[in-house]
């Protein structure tokens, strides 16, 4: 089934050169189903990247989706064209009225400082607390996901001395819990990111369970069922190209490990983790579908 967009965003023309089903309003209107309803809170830079790389991995699944774009109410984006986000994006004060099925919450470039020293995270934690009553599942990745454990848990995240970036082994530490369901006992998963949350922190008695870990860079997923939430501390959204992208742009010392054929970033990397990414995000999406409220005004009731 198709996922639904606005007809001019960027990432439209991307996924139908993919041959992802994309469906305008009018279309959509014509099937007689409730189509699945997702929130994505894009905190990232490059918000057009961001949004083709969800899209994509949504589009995938079986259901007809409808994406909203939100964003923080009073943050204003230096690196995306104010154009594009007063086009396709609702500020969160003009949506909290409103119920989704599901609420993805992604990544920010801010790892390194204190949580409470990011601009919006006051806004950002009304947004946790609002997903409670107004959202039945959350899916948080990266930065996203060491807020929300921080805020409803108090789990502090711990800077790293190098970046972690590069494509790294985990184990599948559940295989019959329904996010991971499928996922092979090892799988690839893209790493990119300044600081974790380790295993030691996660306190005894709070429901959380770790999903997936690598030997080499931790935490990669954990369930939060009191919270109906998945936290994903990495990026199996990323297309083949990003990490070298993000290798370039840094102009760091750093290599991304086990990425770049030979360690030569003149080689084409090879793409391990792609179908691992649609089928983590088919779980979600579809245990959101099969667990949520025939009505949309009955989620958190």
């Amino acid at each position: 089934m198709p996922i639904r967009i606005a007809d001019n965003l960027p990432a439209r023309r991307t996924l139908e050169a993919e041959g992802v089903i994309v469906m305008s309003e009018t279309e959509a209107a014509r099937q007689d189903i409730r189509p699945i309803r997702i929130a994505l809170l894009n905190l990232m830079p490059d918000k057009i990247t961001t949004e083709t790389q969800i899209a994509r991995v949504l589009g995938a699944t079986p259901l007809q989706v409808d994406l909203e774009l939100v964003r923080i109410s009073d943050h204003v984006s230096k690196t995306t064209a104010a154009g594009h986000i007063a086009s396709f994006y609702r500020p969160w004060e003009d949506v909290k009225a409103e119920k989704f099925d599901g609420l993805i919450v992604t990544g920010a470039p801010v790892e390194t400082m204190a949580f409470e020293d990011v601009t919006y995270w006051d806004e950002l934690r009304r947004i946790f607390d609002w997903s409670q009553s107004h959202v039945h599942r959350t899916l948080t990745v990266c930065w996203g996901a060491m807020a929300a454990l921080h805020h409803f848990h108090g789990i502090p995240k711990h800077n790293l001395e190098a970046k972690a970036s590069g494509v790294f082994r985990h184990e599948n530490k559940a295989p019959a819990n329904p996010w991971v369901r499928g996922l092979p006992d090892v799988f690839d998963v893209p790493v990119s990111r300044w600081a974790e949350v380790r295993c030691e922190d996660l306190s005894e008695g709070r429901g959380l369970s770790v999903l997936a870990e690598s030997a080499e860079t931790g935490l990669c997923l954990i369930d939060d069922p009191a919270h109906r939430t998945l936290h994903m501390f990495n990026h199996l959204e990323y297309d083949t190209l990003t990490l070298a992208g993000e290798y370039a742009r840094d102009a760091a010392g750093y290599m991304p490990r086990h990425y770049f054929p030979g360690d030569d970033p003149q080689a084409q990397p090879v793409n391990s983790w792609r179908g691992h990414g649609h089928l983590l995000y088919g779980n979600w999406i579809n245990e959101a579908y099969q667990t949520t409220a025939f009505d949309l005004a009955d989620i958190g009731g």
